[in-house]
């Protein structure tokens, strides 16, 4: 009964761990660095996904580029912030996923991103899938094992 377990486990679904983008913060290319730091602090992220206006994913931006990105030599250049835009700043080597994932691949992912974006094969984003998603469905498995065990 435990490997059955095991097994519904590795076979999950996709839609069982993805946050659909419709309630993911994310920012746009063209946006102020003042735009995407304000969209960060408010949702309480440290990175955020970056889209085109089609909603095609380009990468990610956190609040350590856009502070690195106006450090002086002195002072933090505060200013910049209205004139650099989001594409100056972010990075676009990030982890991926397509909607037809191994849950292998997403748990190696994890392992050093706290989220993954999964776009289709056409590039639109769908959403991102968490660390926490992952880790709340491995706690339901274990507690289900334990409780067939007693």
């Amino acid at each position: 009964m435990v490997s059955v377990q095991i097994q519904a486990f590795l076979e999950s679904k996709l839609n069982e761990f993805i946050i659909p983008s419709e309630k993911v913060a994310h920012v746009q290319l063209g946006n102020s660095l003042e735009h995407a730091l304000l969209v960060l602090t408010k949702s309480g992220y440290s990175s955020v996904p970056v889209l085109d206006a089609q909603f095609k994913l380009h990468g990610l931006i956190s609040s350590a580029m856009i502070t690195e990105s106006i450090l002086g030599l002195e002072r933090i250049e505060f200013e910049k912030l209205s004139d650099k835009k989001v594409e100056d700043v972010m990075t676009s080597e990030i982890p991926r996923l397509l909607p037809n994932f191994q849950l292998e691949k997403m748990v190696d992912l994890l392992v050093n991103h706290p989220f993954i974006c999964v776009e289709d094969h056409d590039g639109f984003f769908e959403g991102i899938v968490t660390r926490r998603a992952l880790l709340k469905q491995l706690n339901r498995q274990i507690h289900k094992l334990i409780h067939l065990k007693q």
